[in-house]
Formats: structure tokens, C-alpha cells, sequence
């Protein structure tokens, strides 16, 4: 027997999406005298711990949550007040490209520098502090949806299981969490969110979706190389031959800084390795003069939706939502996504509330959609809408001219409507029309191996589990990818969970679920689309919380 907790609206993930829903949801309530209980649940063993962001964020969204959130001691870092825009031409020289020439939208002054796990829990904090209750350590296993096909909340995963599947002495199954209504925001390539999209075909209408992998380190180095609030964003070398993407330096508090590489995941040749182009991106001494004599303190890895405008699915369904990066708001000419995050999740809550206020249960609100289209939201994502097809049909220098044009002259109205509608997994080549990529071995001074790098990540996972990796066929890894492509995901893992192994003349599929970041790449790179990612035991995983 599931023990049964009913409330108002169910709010599942703990980033700023969710946060923003539930504080706004609670606002609304207070400001009319209205009871209400919202729940959130975050899988992670803390708010922040798997939440992670270069990160530059617009204060626009929270100064409309929260106008008075410098006297609550928001942790905003400080200001950025100095950005350099470089293209690396090869491993050792470098172009400064002009602020003149720099799209108006990667111009970042007036945005703030955060450790985006700490801001979370700030937001996590006044959301407390209204009303919500927030449960940690809990996943959000399965949808409940009653017989007129509406979503009314989700069973948390069990607990205490073991490998074989078996209640262990202290196992306790899941919950039932109820809601009038549930919002969803589990961050890029939700396990739920893709039932959703399927179940309700969400994104009948929409382009494909596209996803980046994100890479980050945070370094402690000299104070005579830092300098708080500076920014250096780069494109080119390591990634101009194989794929789109760039890298950032971010000088932030305690003289940290945070240094990494974003990695689109359509890229071509089966031989790429985003984690080992991270290394060698390091080794660069545009970069290296940073990093050079420094400690390496923390290590993570993430996808983000990035498909932009057209990409976007119908957002409503009857019961609930999709926010944030579950819904892939983020803004990609502008290499940002928490404000964005933020406002639809504001969107969400004031629909949801109205929804309540009438006594209306399991509608599909189409109140969001309305409101989203007449929202600074919708003219932010709107205006960049060509952003991520133009990077992948003519690269960082052709989609960068495009965009300096559409943005800086035309202000978003070029009149064309550029698309992509392959998928990121049907993008890779087999290694026959591939050429291999030599990496070189780390130095562990500025680069270094997966294993010592996901020892800092924090990873935890309770061993004795069911792996939360799942094929939908085990032969395909060896007699498919490996004979095709080589088997990919021995390198498009950032965490090294995936590998073959040769025993007594046989090989093997080797899941080192373990070591596994939560970041999703194998979800949506596995060209056979045969790897589904679903949560593990609550609590589990990374702790990105400093990051």
C-alpha cells in the first residue's frame, strides 16, 4: 500500500523553473488570502545539487519575482563588467573580435555571475518561507493519470530496492503525490517530460528538439589573474572541425573562476569525445594563462535544450505543464536560460492559480499559451529564433555574421524562417566515413581523466540498486553501434559509465551506472536511440550545489 498525499498543485524539480512556479504560486495565494498547498520535490540529496549553469544570469525575471531580492540577499556574485569575445584559431593563436562586431545579444554587462546550485537554494528558501513544502532526496518515478486521461500527480520512486529488483530490509515504497494540477520542470531531457511529449504528442507541431552537452570546471587561481566580473567567451579551436560550440571563462567570487566548454550534440564524427576536447581546449594559452599554477576543485557535466523557438512543444496538457529547460525556453543567441526558466515558470503558476481560483481541475490551460505569447518571453524567444538552425547550417563564423546581422541590424525581424528538423542522434556518421581524433594523454596539472574528474563531481549512488540505465535491446551496443559507429558512447559519456570489455576472447557492454553525472547525453545521442535514462534511487548522484 502507497501512502497518499494530496495538495493543490505538485511541483516536480527543484531548478529555477520549478522554485520561481512554486514562489509565485504562493505569492498569489497570500496577496488574496487563499489557502493552498504546493508541493516540490527535487531528486537531488539537496536543493542545487544537480543543477547546473555556466553561469550569467538576467536579473529581469527576479526582479519581478522578488523586487526587493538585493535586501534578501540574493546570492547574485556581482556584475559582469568586463567580456572579451576570442576566436581560436588553432591550438595556440587567437582572434579578439571587436565588441562592434559581437551580436547585441552575447553582450553581457548588466548581467550577474552566480553559482547557480546557491541560487537555487536562496530561491528554495523564500519559497519555504511562503508556504511550500519542499521534499529532497525524492524522485519523480511515474505520472499518475486518471481515467479522463489527465495528469493528476506523480509516484515518487521506491526505496531500499536492490540490483535484482528486490525489497531490501529497509525498503519503503513510493508516494503518491496528488495535485489539482502538476508542473514539470526536470531540467533537459526530463524521464517524464518524454513520456509527456509521447503521450500527448506535444511536439506534433514542433521542429526537432537539439541539446548541447555542457562541461564545467571551477578552479581556484592566483589573485594577480582574476578579476571579479570578468567574462571571456571563445569559438573555434577545439571544436571547428568536428562540431558547433564554445567555451567560457567566468572570474567569479573567492578567486574561482569557472572555465568551460558546450558542446552541440549533432555532431558528425563517431570519433569526437566532448569531455576529451574540454581537456584540450584547457591547453590553450588564451585559457591555460588562467588556469596555469592553479587547484581544480569541482567537475560537472549537463545537457541543455537548445532548439529555440520552433523547437518549442505545446507546453499544456490536461493536469499540468512543461517549464524551463524541460520545455527548452533558453535562450540560445543569448547563451542564457535561468530568466528565462524563471518567467515561464512565473507564466505557469499565475494560470494555475486563476485554474484554482475558478474551481477548474485537470484542464489543459490554454490561459499558459495565452499568456505566453503576449509575454516578454515569447518576443525574447521569437527574436532569436533562427539562432541555433543558423549555427548548425553555416558553423560559428557563418552563423556568427548571420546573427550579428539579425540581431544587431534587424533586431530579431529578419524576415526568414531558418530550420532543422534532423535530431541530434541521426546526425552521427559510421567511423568508415569518419577520420579519428588523437587525444593526448592528460597532464593532470591542466587536464585530466574522466575517473578523477567524476571523484570531484561528488558522485553518489546507493550501489546495491537496479541500474537506472536501461537498453530497450542488449544486443544493440555490440552488434549495432559497435559495428557501425564503435560504439559512441564510450565517448560522448562525460563520466566514462559506458565501455566494452574483453574477456576470454568476448566482448562486453559494460554500464558503470555508478559514475553516472545525470547528464543525459546517452539519452539523446545514442544513434539507436536503445538508452533510456530514468532516476535512480533518490538522493543519488552529483553535488554541483558550489559550482
Amino acid at each position: 500500500m502507497r501512502e497518499v498525499l494530496d495538495f493543490d498543485v505538485v511541483i516536480v524539480g527543484g531548478g529555477p523553473a520549478g522554485l520561481s512556479a512554486a514562489c509565485r504560486l504562493m505569492q498569489l495565494a497570500q496577496a488574496e488570502n487563499q489557502e493552498l498547498s504546493v508541493c516540490l520535490i527535487e531528486k537531488g540529496a539537496e536543493i542545487g545539487a544537480h543543477v547546473l549553469s555556466g553561469a550569467i544570469m538576467e536579473s529581469r525575471a527576479l526582479d519581478e519575482l522578488f523586487p526587493d531580492w538585493q535586501q534578501q540577499n540574493a546570492p547574485l556574485i556581482a556584475q559582469v563588467e568586463q567580456e572579451t569575445l576570442l576566436y581560436l584559431r588553432d591550438e595556440q593563436n587567437s582572434w579578439h573580435i571587436p565588441n562592434l562586431f559581437v551580436p547585441r545579444n552575447m553582450h553581457h554587462q548588466g548581467s550577474y555571475l552566480i553559482r547557480q546550485g546557491k541560487f537555487c537554494q536562496w530561491l528554495a528558501s523564500q519559497a519555504e518561507l511562503l508556504g511550500v513544502e519542499i521534499f529532497t532526496g525524492f524522485t519523480a518515478s511515474e505520472l499518475l493519470v486518471n481515467e479522463r486521461n489527465e495528469v493528476c500527480g506523480v509516484i515518487t520512486g521506491d526505496m531500499g530496492v536492490n540490483a535484482r529488483g528486490e525489497p531490501k530490509s529497509d525498503h519503503m515504497p513510493g508516494i503518491e503525490l496528488r495535485g489539482q494540477y502538476t508542473l514539470f520542470a526536470e531540467g533537459s531531457r526530463g524521464h517524464l517530460g518524454k513520456q509527456l511529449l509521447e503521450r500527448y504528442e506535444l511536439d506534433r507541431d514542433a521542429d526537432a528538439q537539439h541539446f548541447s552537452l555542457g562541461l564545467k570546471e571551477v578552479w581556484q587561481i592566483s589573485p594577480e589573474r582574476h578579476q571579479l566580473g570578468q567574462v571571456i567567451h571563445h569559438f573555434g579551436w577545439p571544436l571547428s572541425r568536428h562540431a558547433n560550440g564554445g567555451g567560457f571563462l567566468y572570474f567569479i567570487d573567492d578567486c574561482q573562476v569557472a572555465v568551460g566548454l558546450v558542446v552541440d550534440l549533432n555532431y558528425k564524427n563517431a570519433y569526437l569525445s566532448p569531455f576529451d576536447e574540454f581537456q584540450r581546449m584547457k591547453h590553450h594559452p588564451d585559457i591555460a594563462q588562467y588556469l596555469r599554477g592553479g587547484q581544480r576543485l569541482s567537475y560537472g557535466a549537463r545537457t541543455l535544450t537548445k532548439g529555440g523557438y520552433y523547437a518549442l512543444p505545446k507546453m499544456t496538457f490536461p493536469g499540468g505543464l512543461l517549464i524551463g529547460c524541460e520545455a527548452g525556453v533558453l535562450n540560445g543567441a543569448k547563451l542564457k536560460g535561468i530568466h528565462t526558466a524563471m518567467k515561464s515558470g512565473m507564466i505557469a503558476a499565475e494560470s494555475v492559480y486563476s485554474a484554482l481560483i475558478q474551481k477548474i481541475q485537470g484542464a489543459d490551460l490554454t490561459s499558459f499559451t495565452e499568456s505566453l505569447q503576449t509575454s516578454w518571453l515569447h518576443d525574447e524567444l521569437y527574436s532569436a529564433r533562427n539562432s541555433t538552425a543558423v549555427m548548425h547550417r553555416f558553423g560559428p563564423l557563418g552563423g556568427g555574421v548571420f546573427n550579428f546581422v539579425d540581431q544587431n541590424i534587424c533586431r530579431g525581424r529578419l524576415p526568414w524562417h531558418i530550420r532543422d528538423h534532423q535530431p541530434d542522434h541521426v546526425q552521427l556518421l559510421p567511423v568508415n566515413q569518419c577520420s579519428p581524433i588523437n587525444y593526448s594523454k592528460p597532464d593532470q596539472k591542466l587536464s585530466f581523466d574522466r575517473a578523477s574528474s567524476v571523484y570531484i563531481a561528488k558522485v553518489s549512488h546507493e550501489h546495491d540498486q537496479p541500474c537506472h540505465l536501461r537498453l530497450r535491446d542488449p544486443q544493440i551496443p555490440l552488434a549495432e553501434n559497435f559495428v557501425v559507429y564503435g560504439e559512441p558512447a564510450q565517448r560522448y559519456c562525460p563520466a566514462g559509465v559506458y565501455s566494452i570489455v574483453e574477456e576470454n576472447d568476448e566482448k562486453r557492454f559494460v554500464i558503470d551506472a555508478q559514475n553516472c553525472l545525470h547528464c543525459k547525453a546517452c539519452d539523446i545521442k545514442d544513434p539507436a536511440q536503445n538508452i533510456t535514462w530514468t532516476p535512480p534511487e533518490g538522493g543519488g548522484g552529483p553535488l554541483y550545489t558550489n559550482m
